[in-house]
């Protein structure tokens, strides 16, 4: 056997290993292009663009340049099915918002600004008004008062025109608006002006109003109208601080929209007849006289609630704004459309929501809730049932509250929490001459009563 000499053999021991690198890298290239390459460079992008820079816990540092790129391809992340993910067509790593850099690494995502923020807020805002916009109008009143007192002398002239807002409702030329606004014409004239974005000036009659709910609809008068009705939302979904936008006539500036919050829900609120409008929706968007009657509308441009009241001690808008909720113009609308009217089942009570502090005086086991009835009218459907009015009081924090009377926890399967609850269930579920079943506490006792409804004085 042929010895070699030691330099040799160290050199031999070198190729050697040199060959076997070369190998192991060649397995690995090939391992690693056993796939689509067009699929692996979406696995890259569409993983690391998301984590953002990767790091050696996961095999490679890529802000190092001397890296292969495919030494950082995830395995086994693909792009959805569907989502247009770049393993699905071809891919110009130039064109590429994830191409890659010089560097060989992926660049980190693009933060979002404040000001892409704000701009995005905008955008929704002007969206929301320009869809809307064909649906809006703006009502004119003739003033019969001011015209009489036009003619005296030495009395302060009043303007001949009262102001206000509404919507197109449907395709057969109906416009929702507040009772209050057309009051003045219904039983007389019943006349009003409508007036559209686009200076389109229409005369309409009023066909119905329900001072309860403060609602009216005004059918314009025939035409070769093309009416875009609004998009109705559902007010039961509304959410406390949820963006509210507005769209009205303020003081006769036509076409206005502002925008806030939903500030609050089912808040109650007295309608033109000393009954309760239940589950007002109270916001904080600038409403002023002339914007009765116009939309409330959601972040998607859908109504849920008509403007109507606003809650102020100096007459002026203070923050605390009042719509009607949508649910219950679906309810009353086709009713005053039909037939002008709509009637109100009715139990002849008053009542007040029994809360924490409330249950705590009355002594009524924690967490009781209900409507409590104060008084009851002489022959009406509550007094032929038997229910009971209060004969008592309680003080809480000075105050005096009723006491002693039976408490409504229940109309059918539905519970009670409180005073709005009860006339929403009576207003969306029942009619007159229904014959329903109250649940009440009577001195700690369940009872169930059933009640013949009556019809609304």
């Amino acid at each position: 056997m042929r010895m070699e000499k030691p330099a040799v053999l160290i050199l031999r021991k070198a190729v050697a290993l040199l060959l076997l690198s070369i190998m192991v890298a060649v397995l690995a290239a090939c391992s690693g292009a056993a796939g689509d390459p067009k699929t692996e460079l979406a696995q890259a992008q569409g993983s690391d663009a998301a984590d953002g820079p990767q790091t050696e816990a996961n095999g490679a540092a890529l802000g190092e340049s001397s890296r292969s790129v495919a030494a950082v391809v995830p395995v086994g992340s693909t792009a959805a099915p569907g989502t247009g993910g770049l393993g699905q067509q071809p891919v110009n790593p130039e064109s590429s918002p994830a191409a890659l850099t010089p560097s060989g690494a992926l660049p980190a995502p693009a933060a979002i600004t404040p000001e892409q923020i704000v701009a995005a807020f905008e955008d929704v805002l002007h969206g929301i008004y320009e869809n809307t916009l064909s649906s809006v109008v703006y009502i004119q009143v003739r003033n019969q008062d001011g015209e009489e007192l036009q003619r005296m002398w030495g009395v302060p002239r009043e303007p001949l025109w009262s102001t206000g807002s509404g919507f197109v409702w449907d395709g057969e030329g109906h416009i929702v608006t507040n009772h209050h606004v057309v009051d003045s014409v219904i039983g007389g004239t019943n006349e009003v002006t409508v007036i559209f974005a686009d200076s389109t000036q229409v005369t309409g009659t009023v066909v119905g109003g329900d001072p309860h709910s403060d609602l009216a609809v005004i059918k314009l008068e025939e035409g070769d109208w093309e009416l875009r009705p609004v998009t109705l939302g559902d007010s039961s979904a509304v959410k406390v601080g949820q963006l509210a936008v507005a769209i009205g006539a303020p003081f006769g500036q036509e076409f206005t929209v502002t925008s806030g919050i939903v500030s609050a829900v089912e808040r109650s609120i007295t309608g033109g007849r000393s009954f309760t409008i239940p589950e007002v929706i109270q916001t904080d968007s600038a409403i002023n006289p002339g914007n009765s009657g116009g939309p409330l509308l959601d972040r998607l441009g859908q109504v849920i609630g008509i403007n109507t009241q606003i809650i102020s001690s100096t007459g002026n808008y203070s923050g605390v704004g009042m719509a009607v909720p949508i649910n219950i113009a679906r309810r009353v609308v086709p009713s005053l459309i039909a037939d002008g009217e709509f009637n109100y089942p009715w139990i002849g009570i008053s009542i007040r929501t029994v809360d924490a502090a409330y249950a705590e005086e009355l002594e009524l086991p924690e967490g009781s809730h209900g409507a409590l009835i104060g008084t009851l009218v002489d022959g009406s459907p509550a007094d032929k049932a038997g229910l009971l009015a209060s004969e008592s009081t309680v003080a809480i924090n000075g105050v005096d509250y009723p006491a002693g009377g039976d408490i409504i926890i229940a109309i059918g399967p539905d519970e009670v929490a409180g005073s709005s609850e009860l006339i929403a269930l009576l207003t969306y579920h029942n009619s007159p001459g229904d014959t329903v079943t109250f649940t009440v506490l009577r001195n700690g006792e369940r009872k169930e009563i059933e009640v013949t409804l009556g019809e609304r004085p």
